[in-house]
């Protein structure tokens, strides 16, 4: 039978017992903070998907563009949170790496110590719109608190929902508040932005189209309070690496 290692120092009591000036008293131990961000990570609603993703399995295949990126993420996680932004976005298009780049970033700021919550935009909104009591005019509070105040919040494929009024109004509500609080918010868009560097017109069979864009979606307020408040990296433009990785099979 396996037996659990018992901390030298406390007895496995968590405390530390210490005399000073004839006076007793108790220290918190230092096993107390041993696995807290492994318990932090556990609480952070990360998919399964990408519970081990990391800098170090982030694969560039050689590309300098994506190293470059790769580089500019990481020192960001490094840094935190004394960096010159609290928050980050990373532009691009659908398989460049951006979920895994932000979900490496928050994990990085997870084993600081700092408590971090990963949620999928459309899932979010729909959480908060089924909760919606018409008789009470409120929405559901828990999932919108959370995005709120949790402490880092990571809001994958953002603006990837329907348009509406209520959806705009409730996501500048969101980023408004974070920049505001200076409570930091790491984002990833499959959306253009001009200023980012982004196409926004594309050619088609039947001519050229133009591309609905990050503020089209979010509207103005909250891609203003976006750019305000976050490190933006627009991503190489690169073929979708889950494409490549089918020509593989």
């Amino acid at each position: 039978m396996s037996t659990q290692a018992v901390c030298g120092k406390c007895g496995g009591t968590g405390w530390i017992i210490i005399e000073r000036a004839n006076v007793s008293g108790a220290e918190p131990c230092d096993c107390r903070n041993a696995g807290r961000s492994d318990r932090i990570e556990e609480r952070s609603q990360i998919p399964p998907l990408y519970r081990n993703t990391d800098f170090e399995n982030f694969k560039t295949e050689g590309v300098q563009e994506l190293k470059t990126v790769m580089t500019l993420v990481k020192n960001y996680a490094d840094e935190f949170p004394l960096g010159p932004y609290p928050g980050l976005l990373l532009i691009g298009e659908p398989g460049t790496g951006k979920t895994h780049l932000a979900i490496a970033a928050l994990r990085r700021i997870i084993q600081k110590g700092f408590e971090g919550v990963f949620t999928d935009y459309q899932t979010l909104l729909d959480r908060i719109r089924s909760g919606y009591d018409s008789s009470s005019n409120s929405s559901d509070k828990e999932a919108y608190r959370m995005a709120l105040d949790s402490e880092v919040l990571l809001l994958d494929d953002l603006g990837a929902h329907r348009v509406t009024d209520w959806v705009q109004d409730t996501v500048t509500s969101i980023v408004t508040h974070r920049c505001n609080n200076r409570k930091p918010l790491i984002a990833t868009t499959n959306l253009p932005d001009v200023e980012a560097g982004s196409n926004v017109l594309q050619k088609t069979p039947v001519g050229t189209e133009y591309r609905r864009t990050l503020a089209d979606h979010i509207g103005a307020r909250a891609r203003s309070r976006l750019f305000e408040m976050c490190r933006v990296i627009k991503m190489p433009n690169i073929e979708d690496y889950r494409i490549r990785r089918g020509r593989r099979f």
